[in-house]
């Protein structure tokens, strides 16, 4: 991972913060101007968004902190909290909107004006663009709260599109003299409401999961990281291997078993070269933990394997 990419990362942080701020006034403004239910439901999110990616901000400055004394694995799960911010957030801006759609139906029927179909079409490109620059970079930088951002990204993208088809069919209903289309404005907020909270649940679950230390990792993933222990001179087996997940890297724990007949300075020097190997292979292993045990042929060595998914 490199700085140049840390620092894209910072940036779009803010770009998106800026946009969100520019889009939630905007669609604001022009829902309440046009009487648009759903438009003004969309800005409720928007606003929520802003919030959003100032706590990601945040976390991503906490994140690359290096180790210290108190946080010796790092601060790297500062991401997930992060991550677990936005989707607060997002289940409180669906409560909001669905209850705000709901007593929609309750009053007399209306159709708002073209300028909020206009604005739901310009955040639908706006925030499908952001969403995919999103999503590549923080592939690029395994970040999760800029994964999170990305589909906060998407579920905008779908909730400005579900307030773009109410606000042009309540269009429609009112030039055809047709009531009850009037309403499909406010249905458009309730369909908005579901994406919302669907996309905030599924942000929350996965953050939880890495923060709780849950065993996910795939074999597939846990032979990668065999491979290159094995492959290092002097390592006789793996007695136990541990990955954990901090957000943007990993920590690795891992016993190994070496010749017990050799010295203590060797079993240090093997130690050091399956750390540094372990650095090398994979980007996102930032430190390495190696406890050495010594090797009996008459033992059976078994691979204790426990991985945190990313």
């Amino acid at each position: 991972m490199t700085n140049q990419l840390e620092r894209r990362g910072s940036l779009l942080s803010y770009v998106n913060a800026v946009l969100n701020v520019v889009l939630a006034l905007a669609k604001g403004v022009i829902g309440v101007m046009a009487h648009s239910e759903a438009l003004i439901a969309d800005a409720v999110h928007s606003a929520s968004d802003l919030i959003g990616s100032v706590a990601v901000i945040v976390g991503l400055r906490i994140a690359r902190k290096p180790p210290d004394e108190d946080h010796p694995y790092g601060h790297g799960k500062a991401e997930l909290i992060a991550s677990i911010c936005v989707s607060a957030l997002l289940i409180a801006a669906s409560i909001e909107v669905f209850y705000s759609s709901i007593a929609s139906f309750f009053r007399s029927p209306h159709a708002p004006e073209w300028a909020a179909g206009f604005m739901a079409a310009i955040a639908v490109v706006v925030k499908e663009a952001l969403y995919r620059y999103n999503l590549r970079l923080g592939k690029r930088l395994q970040s999760k709260s800029l994964l999170a951002q990305a589909s906060d990204h998407r579920a905008d993208v779908y909730s400005s599109l579900a307030a773009l088809v109410g606000i042009v069919l309540a269009i429609v209903g009112r030039r055809l003299g047709i009531p009850w289309l009037m309403y499909t404005d406010a249905a458009a907020g309730i369909i908005v409401a579901a994406l919302v909270l669907k996309m905030a649940v599924e942000i929350a679950k996965d953050a939880l999961e890495i923060l709780m230390d849950r065993v996910v990792l795939s074999e597939e993933a846990l032979q990668l990281y065999r491979r290159e222990v094995l492959a290092v001179p002097g390592v006789r087996a793996i007695d136990e291997l541990r990955v954990r997940d901090h957000g943007q890297y990993v920590i690795v724990d891992i016993e190994i078993a070496v010749d017990a007949d050799i010295s203590v300075l060797a079993g240090h020097d093997i130690a050091a070269a399956v750390r540094d190997r372990l650095r090398e292979k994979f980007d996102r292993v930032q430190d390495v933990f190696v406890h050495v045990n010594p090797y009996d042929p008459g033992e059976r060595h078994h691979v204790r394997e426990r991985g945190h998914k990313r």
